[in-house]
């Protein structure tokens, strides 16, 4: 059972890490800033900076709680500067947008839960705690 925590952070952190690469490097950033992101070819780069370092923090388990705020501070202004499904005149586009704001919105209550419960018993924080 000590594994499952490992296998839910790995797969949890394994998006942020993934989409961390793209966005620090620039990728999305025309998208942001037709979505009316200000200064988005610094913004999404930021952006990216936090989702690769929270990511990279839970996945190993260090220092996992200050990794899992970080995503949250990626998350929360990405879920509704990106996703405002309230201001979508198309279904189809309201429907897409709405998923999305959703599936942050789960994504948000994953960071906010490894925020509070930390990284688990397979992590460098409890090897760390132990020593």
């Amino acid at each position: 059972m000590n594994t499952l925590p490992l296998l839910g952070r790995i797969l949890f952190a394994f998006l942020f890490v993934m989409t961390g690469f793209n966005h620090l490097f620039g990728g999305g950033a025309e998208y942001a800033a037709a979505a009316g992101v200000p200064i988005a070819q610094v913004m999404v780069p930021f952006a990216g900076l936090l989702s690769l370092i929270g990511g990279l923090s839970i996945a190993v388990g260090y220092k996992a709680r200050y990794g899992a705020w970080l995503l949250v501070l990626f998350l929360v202004p990405v879920t509704f500067a990106m996703h405002p499904f309230w201001a979508q005149a198309d279904p189809m586009q309201q429907q897409l947008h709405m998923a999305m704001f959703m599936k942050n919105i789960a994504l948000i209550g994953t960071a906010l839960f490894i925020a509070y419960a930390g990284a688990g018993p397979l992590s460098l924080d409890a090897r760390l705690a132990k020593a």
